[in-house]
């Protein structure tokens, strides 16, 4: 029950010009309990992913299922290798060049010919599997090792970008105390300047002088002296 209810939470993006395929592979995850929505093309999987306008698609084309695209986080995508317009390795080459988070939604390839250079091919442009038509439960069943491993690797990317976010916080308040430190100290270097200039830092200058002027005496003793000489000569 647990189980279920946790995979229920995975949601795959199937893309097939095949109504009969899509129907299949939409049967086989909803046994294996997953919410699907599917696409006939790889130009409604790059609208429904956000990464296409809507101009770009024929009116005469069926609609999306689920019509809240926006609102529906797509967990692994499983796509036809031969469609017409675009083939499911051109968006997978799309998907995996996006700058977007969607670049790391994995990516699995289906298709009804075993051409080894083609399987090649897609493995190393990033696709996670490669499954012959008609796809089987087996099969379907092998998918969810991919979404837990990329569900992990995200909550472990998200843990490291709230610690990046915190360590950056913390710097930012130690620059803004160091700051104010330095305001503060600049303000104490200022107001001890302007006090070393005040009046009162200068009087003692004056006190030398009024000291010669309260001793009379020595400047009167020595008028007696030159006095007292000059006689003498006479």
């Amino acid at each position: 029950m647990g189980t279920a209810a946790a995979e229920a939470h995975f949601h795959v993006l199937a893309v097939d010009d095949s109504r009969m395929d899509r129907k299949l592979i939409e049967r086989l995850l909803n046994i294996s309990s997953y919410q699907v929505t599917t696409v006939d093309s790889g130009s409604k999987a790059l609208e429904f992913l956000g990464l296409q306008e809507h101009d770009q698609i024929s009116p005469n084309t069926p609609s999306i299922s689920p019509n809240n695209q926006q609102e529906v986080e797509v967990n692994l995508i499983i796509t036809d290798y031969c469609m017409p317009g675009m083939t499911g390795y051109d968006l997978l080459k799309k998907i995996k060049e996006s700058s977007s988070p969607l670049r790391n939604i994995p990516v699995v390839i289906m298709s009804s010919e075993n051409v080894p250079s083609r399987i090649t091919r897609c493995l190393e442009e990033g696709a996670e599997e490669f499954f012959l038509k008609p796809v089987r439960l087996s099969d379907v069943n092998r998918l969810k090792s991919h979404m837990m491993r990329t569900k992990i690797m995200n909550q472990k990317q998200e843990i490291i970008q709230e610690k990046q976010q915190q360590e950056e916080h913390k710097l930012e308040e130690s620059d803004s105390h160091l700051l104010q430190q330095q305001q503060s100290n600049n303000n104490n270097k200022r107001k001890t300047m302007e006090e070393g200039l005040s009046p009162d830092r200068t009087r003692p200058r004056y006190n030398s002088i009024t000291t010669m002027v309260r001793q009379p005496w020595k400047i009167s003793f020595l008028s007696y002296n030159l006095c007292c000489t000059s006689f003498y000569f006479f």
